[in-house]
């Protein structure tokens, strides 16, 4: 990150994510959610799910951690929160693409914090509202 404060609306940070179902299972590990719609078609048919769905908190945290290079140190993070709008649906032989776009959303000079809003879409839809997260900038 600069020493020069960004301005609302300058695009900080971009990145895409390829999950795979070896990606779900991964993280099902790291966390211990081993909840069957993140891995079996099975399961997640018979609950009425489109497909085998992404851990919520997988996507969530994907999308916050595109600001770290640019914020240079995760401790400037200082609050960060989203909606769960859309599931991502990870195909087996496909996967998912998650793309997140990290925007200036308001800043404020004398605190020196800013608000990122992260636009964070599967397959040309929306999966995360309201993703905003606060930072300092130094």
């Amino acid at each position: 990150m600069s020493a020069e404060l960004p301005a609302v609306g300058d695009v900080v940070a971009e990145r895409s994510v390829h999950l795979t179902r070896e990606s779900l299972v991964r993280y099902a590990g790291a966390s211990g959610d081993f909840n069957p719609i993140h891995y079996r078609d099975d399961v997640a048919a018979r609950v009425g799910l489109p497909g085998v769905l992404a851990h919520g908190m997988l996507t969530m945290g994907l999308a916050g951690a595109t600001i770290v290079p640019w914020l240079g140190d995760a401790g400037r993070i200082t609050d960060y929160g989203v909606r769960f709008t859309r599931p991502v649906v990870v195909d087996a032989d496909a996967g998912a693409d998650v793309h997140v776009v990290a925007t200036v959303g308001q800043v404020d000079a004398e605190a020196c914090t800013a608000r990122i809003d992260l636009t964070v879409t599967h397959a040309d839809t929306t999966v995360l509202g309201k993703a905003q997260v606060r930072v300092t900038l130094g």
